[in-house]
């Protein structure tokens, strides 16, 4: 039995599917955290395979691979090292589970199985694992140390078997997904399971992108007296010490450095920055391409794009038309300037000229409506499309939450691309982002990952004053055909992530007759949301696995 134990916490930034990488990353933080003198290592939820893995686990060869992975840790901690506590899928006779293993004198010398799986929005894992059964207590070293994973904490059931089976220090494996405001509700919920248990618990989270998902890190611990110990920082990699001593009262940490929490808007661009910054890195693109208009959604992509990948490898194209006004062009140039980027410009009007002769014998002089609208937007799309497959560079989107909410965007138009930055972000908060932004790299960055774009502003002024407009007709304006985006964002946040009814929705100060059209909108541009690309989750309710709605839906007709 030991009176001290010296853990280290490593919150990295593992790869799906990246088994080999993984286990590398586990060597690599295993070896810096004995030079520390650390005893045990953590690592965050399902690290070797990376999380989330999805369907990956359905196969056997993939978790060969895991086992001959686990195999080669395991027996590397024969050295006299730190063990490791590492989480994995786990293949056994009774199924696959969520696993989480202790390596400790050369081999497997302890697993827990996760028994709370997750199954409603972004998580789906009862599809893939099963759940283990209640678990006790791991012995290390004389300490009995309970790890439940994830889920398990979120409610009571599994931190209070543990108690009651004499855990004294809980060590929690996360891969708990970003969105705005959670790090105060992870907060509370482990100050919840350790006023219930009177034990210490550790929240170990994931960083890094994957696909939608972005994971913040943020990790922390508390005492059994509630005490706040240590948090880790937001949006990038770190491995903790942290130092414990066994008292009268049990087990407690010696107090540890406590990053300053981000506030919402620039916890959303950092998500938004990470989310890019791996999507493109994981998946091996040089950089990417994008449409810069002069309005601000493309603006405040391109400053992301930056600020994630640094201004060499984006690369932006303004496409003007007859309607694009010089306040667009000087506003695009000015943007790229400021954000020391390349820009381009190619002219959509031979293009527009050649749709017009090649459909004039099918229109047969039928007035111009949204077809010749849609048919400007699908010609950018071309274009970008043309130089992403040219140079290899990924298509960035550019479309926020509000306009693909009502379908405001153009399939195989501005719809094109491979990755959304902000396909989460309602106008409002694009506008409140972009205010933020343009205080300067200090106003955003706090204790976060590194951004690598200018230190000052990333966008002429007037992008974020003037009124929104899409330009594909004379003196266009958004608010033409939508209403003004502070009352649009409200109605859309009541239908969407509260599932208010018309009612509900009127009861706030909204016409009935504005929210059923923006109801109906909704839900009429859902085939087009199935066909958009991936984008960073920031909300309780994202489009995609969070919000999943049927296209053809004759529950609309009750309007």
């Amino acid at each position: 039995m030991t009176d001290s134990l010296t853990i280290a916490l490593a919150q990295l930034n593992p790869i799906v599917g990246d088994i080999a990488g993984n286990a590398e990353r586990v060597r690599k933080a295993r070896a810096e955290a004995a030079q520390e003198g650390a005893e045990l290592i953590v690592f965050p939820e399902l690290f070797l395979s990376g999380y989330q893995p999805e369907d990956l686990v359905l196969k056997p060869f993939f978790h060969a691979k895991l086992e001959e992975a686990i195999e080669a840790l395991a027996a590397e901690t024969a050295d006299g090292g730190p063990a490791v506590l590492l989480p994995t899928p786990r293949r056994t006779a009774d199924g696959v589970f969520n696993a989480a293993l202790l390596l400790d004198g050369g081999e497997v010398a302890a697993e827990r199985y996760k028994a709370d799986l997750p199954n409603y929005g972004v998580f789906d894992e009862k599809r893939v694992f099963k759940p283990g059964p209640m678990p006790g207590p791991i012995n290390f070293r004389g300490v009995r140390i309970g790890v439940p994973i994830c889920e398990d904490v979120w409610t009571p059931d599994v931190v209070e078997c543990l108690e009651e089976s004499g855990a004294e220090l809980l060590l929690v494996p996360n891969g708990s997904p970003y969105e705005a405001e959670k790090e105060d509700q992870r907060l509370q919920l482990v100050l919840n399971r350790v006023a219930e248990s009177g034990l210490p618990m550790v929240y170990l989270n994931q960083v890094g992108g994957q696909d939608e998902l972005v994971y913040d890190g943020a990790s922390f611990g508390v005492n059994g007296d509630c005490s706040l110990a240590f948090r880790m920082p937001a949006f990038e990699e770190a491995l903790t010490l942290t130092r414990w001593t066994r008292g009268g009262d049990g087990w407690v940490c010696e107090g540890g450095a406590q990053a300053k929490p981000l506030d919402r808007h620039a916890s959303m661009y950092h998500a938004m920055v990470l989310g890019l910054r791996d999507y493109v890195r994981k998946n091996g693109f040089p950089g990417v391409v994008l449409g810069l208009s002069g309005g601000v959604d493309s603006a405040l992509s391109a400053a992301v794009a930056v600020d994630a990948l640094g201004p060499d490898a984006v690369h932006c194209v303004m496409m003007p038309s007859p309607y694009t006004s010089q306040h667009s062009l000087d506003d695009a140039a000015g943007a790229a300037e400021m954000l020391g980027c390349l820009l381009d410009e190619v002219s959509i009007e031979p293009a527009m000229q050649a749709f017009d002769q090649m459909l004039a014998p099918i229109f047969q002089g039928a007035p111009a409506d949204i077809t010749e609208e849609n048919i400007q937007s699908r010609s950018r799309g071309l274009l970008l499309m043309a130089i992403s497959n040219k140079q290899g560079k990924m298509l960035l989107t550019t479309g926020n939450k509000s306009e693909m909410s009502v379908g405001y965007a153009t399939l195989y138009g501005d719809m094109c691309g491979g990755y959304s930055v902000l396909k989460d972000i309602y106008k409002t908060d694009v506008f409140a982002i972009c205010r933020l932004r343009n205080e300067g790299k200090a106003a955003v960055s706090g204790e976060g990952a590194a951004l690598l774009g200018p230190d000052g502003p990333v966008m002429p002024d007037r992008i974020i004053t003037k009124a929104p407009s899409a330009e594909l007709k004379p003196d266009q304006k958004d608010e033409d055909t939508l209403p003004p985006y502070d009352k649009l964002d409200d109605i859309l946040f009541c239908l969407i992530e509260r599932e208010m009814s018309v009612e509900e929705i009127t009861a706030r100060g909204h016409e009935a007759e504005t929210v059923q059209k923006v109801w109906r909108q909704l839900d009429l541009s859902e085939y087009k949301r199935r066909q958009a690309p991936p984008g960073v989750k920031v909300t309780p309710r994202a489009f995609g696995r969070d919000r999943r709605y049927p296209i053809t839906n004759a529950f609309r007709r009750i309007l």
